[in-house]
């Protein structure tokens, strides 16, 4: 293979493709069937076909709009971009009598059969047809298919495809060998079975998806076992504090509160490093379980820190943690972004003294200022918020010999095909079940013309004492302007709902200004709160029943779910309307159907994950991830399930022939390790 021109290198680099080894595993993502002929009137309406006709004559139009107009025997060819030289051509290959093969979609025009920007070429009469399906590959702006379909078939010649595998492995999971599998890929034979091609079954397809797949779990076991081979300082679970709060507990911990304490507390004793992620639907009661687990760093002399990504779960998590911890005596600091210049100083001298304490804060804790004496607990709440140059940088401010145990937390909880493969650097905890005494939350649709009715429902809900959300998806008037904004329909609301006391919360607000409006919703001054999603996390009011969240159309189902947790915290039965605007799309009815006949956060985690892919889930976390291109999770789950057991037994039995596997389909890519 020749090197490209360096234009050509340049596109090439866009895609990742920088040697014959990237091109002969970038793999089409489709085919096309140009191995036989539809005469243009047989051709069905919408499906892409390749017909033949004599050129007549070519000639530009400029009505309605300049284009390139070529009529040939029963067919009309249209091209709305086009080149001075393809109108020299099709004129030649008109006088010339010569005929035109195209392929597309075949629609009915004025003059019959028409086709607009049709893949085509001029070809003398009994050219022979392809024998086998046409890849279509991934590209950009500037790549031809016909110039990347040419470079990759160059580059099979010369790439190394020597397979990564041991033997043993390739028979225990019947895999056909990799050379071959890449190669019936590219170039499918002439009886190769179209049907698995076209949807990604067969030997070949099974080989090249294991593989990605192994290469994936590969990557993460690798950054799982480097963090656990760095040393931590032990926090055993024999403190008297953490005793002391254990046998005073106002109240039972669930049977999963429990086992999720215990693995936690477990991992927290040992002298490496711990990874875990802690999940649990929303209102499952996570906080007091890293609450326990901050009270077995402070036994052991050590800091612990907690990070949210928003300062109103911030402060709340402060306010519960001092209402848990501050009886014993625990020090705590609060780092927000609304602390005077005194107020920092103050903070990071606390953190400086080798007393023990917990911190407190959002992304104020891993600022370069911010210096921790002895930080053995790093905590990080709703952890998809954060990418992994943030973890890093808070698990920097530990002591340079020991890594500090870390633990995360996510009330999104994360579905089984995600939680084993794009989160196995992690060991997980479920708490899958909520404290006794939590109400069920009634979820119902209302379309928009209904509002008045919504309004008169918060009016009797309020009248009964009950508080209540009226959650907006902007803030101010943005380019979709059919969304009802946050101010705007607070301005509308007061007005509506005179007597009633209406507060307005969004992300813009002043640290101060979020801090005085949440306090006074929280103690009853405030009847109605006009919010955006700045409430999704963090906020626990028991009193506020109602919910109304308008345009529910535009919100996924994981940020409707955790909307809907914020109510349904107190001893009343609570209300969630979702306010919709018609008519609504498939997709949108789809998402909202979801949401009215689910409470399980599991399932409509796993819902979403069918309906938008895994990037709601991963967050900042896909920064450098060993993202998948051809493996489907959902589909190929049992497969997935194979490459996991496959991948530890490799790390253990053939370290170098795993490097090799990630080496060669990652590159790069997986630097995310070192996070």
């Amino acid at each position: 293979m020749k090197e490209p021109a360096p234009a050509v290198a340049k596109k090439l680099a866009k895609l990742g493709l920088r040697s014959a080894d990237d091109l002969a595993l970038h793999l089409p993502h489709r085919y096309e069937d140009e191995t036989r002929l539809t005469p243009p009137e047989s051709a069905l309406p919408g499906t892409p076909a390749l017909v033949e006709a004599r050129v007549l004559n070519a000639e530009v139009k400029y009505r309605p709009k300049r284009q390139l107009v070529v009529h040939a025997e029963g067919l009309v060819l249209r091209f709305l971009n086009f080149y001075g030289s393809q109108l020299k051509q099709c004129q030649r290959a008109a006088d010339e009598g010569q005929l035109v093969r195209a392929f597309g979609e075949v629609r009915p025009g004025f003059f019959g059969a028409e086709m607009v920007h049709p893949r085509y070429r001029i070809v003398s009469a009994g050219e022979p047809l392809a024998q086998a399906l046409t890849p279509v590959y991934p590209t950009t702006a500037g790549l031809s298919q016909y110039a990347l379909r040419k470079l990759v078939h160059e580059a099979l010649d010369e790439a190394v495809l020597d397979d990564t595998l041991p033997e043993p492995v390739r028979r225990r999971h019947a895999l056909a060998g990799i050379a071959e599998s890449i190669r019936s890929l590219h170039r499918p034979a002439p009886d190769a079975p179209a049907a698995e091609l076209v949807e990604r079954t067969g030997a070949a397809w099974r080989r090249v998806k294991f593989d990605e797949l192994l290469a994936q779990q590969l990557s993460m076991r690798m950054a799982y076992r480097a963090r656990r081979a760095r040393d931590a300082l032990p926090l055993p679970a024999t403190g008297p504090l953490l005793k002391r709060f254990l046998g005073k507990l106002p109240f039972r911990l669930t049977r999963a509160q429990s086992r999720s304490m215990a693995e936690i507390l477990r991992d927290l004793a040992q002298p490496h490093p711990m990874q875990r992620l802690l999940q649990g639907d929303v209102g499952s009661g996570k906080t007091i379980v890293a609450a326990i687990a901050c009270l077995a760093a402070i036994d052991a002399g050590c800091q612990a820190a907690v990070m949210a990504p928003t300062e109103i779960l911030a402060e709340q998590n402060h306010r519960k943690f001092s209402d848990w911890l501050g009886p014993l005596g625990v020090r705590m600091v609060w780092l927000h972004g609304g602390l005077s210049a005194a107020e920092k100083k103050l903070v990071a001298k606390r953190l400086q003294a080798p007393a023990p304490v917990v911190a407190i804060g959002t992304h104020a804790l891993f600022q370069e200022k911010v210096v921790f004496s002895r930080l053995a607990l790093a905590i990080v709440d709703e952890q998809h918020r954060f990418g992994v140059q943030q973890r890093l940088a808070l698990r920097k401010k530990a002591q340079a010999e020991f890594a500090p145990h870390q633990l995360m937390m996510s009330a999104t909880p994360i579905p089984r095909t995600l939680s084993m493969s794009y989160f196995a650097d992690l060991d997980i905890s479920t708490i899958g079940e909520l404290p006794p005494g939590r109400r069920g939350v009634t979820t119902r649709l209302v379309a928009d013309r209904r509002r008045a009715e919504v309004l008169k429902r918060i009016r009797e809900a309020c009248a009964e004492g009950q508080q209540a959300y009226w959650v907006c998806p902007v803030i101010e008037e943005s380019k979709e302007g059919d969304l009802q904004t946050a101010v705007d329909t607070f301005e509308l609301l007061r007005k509506e709902l005179k007597g009633l006391r209406v507060g307005l919360l969004h992300g813009r607000l002043a640290a101060e200004e979020k801090s005085s409006v949440m306090k006074a919703f929280v103690k009853g001054q405030l009847h109605l709160l006009v919010a955006t999603t700045v409430i999704e996390v963090g906020v626990d009011v028991p009193n506020a029943s109602l919910m109304v969240i308008e345009h529910a159309e535009r919100f996924g189902l994981a940020q409707l779910h955790q909307l809907r947790g914020r109510i349904g915290r107190g001893s009343r039965e609570s209300v969630c309307i979702l306010l919709y605007a018609s008519p609504l799309s498939e997709t949108a009815r789809a998402r909202l159907k979801v949401i009215f006949e689910t409470r399980d956060g599991f399932e409509i985690a796993r819902q979403d994950l069918l309906q938008r892919g895994p990037g709601e889930f991963l967050g900042q976390r896909q920064s450098g991830m060993p993202l998948l291109r051809y493996a489907d999770l959902e589909k190929d789950a049992p497969l997935a399930l194979e490459a996991r057991e496959a991948a530890e037994q490799l790390l253990d039995n053939d370290p170098q022939a795993a490097r090799r596997h990630v080496e060669r389909w990652l590159a790069s890519r997986h630097e995310y390790s070192r996070a």
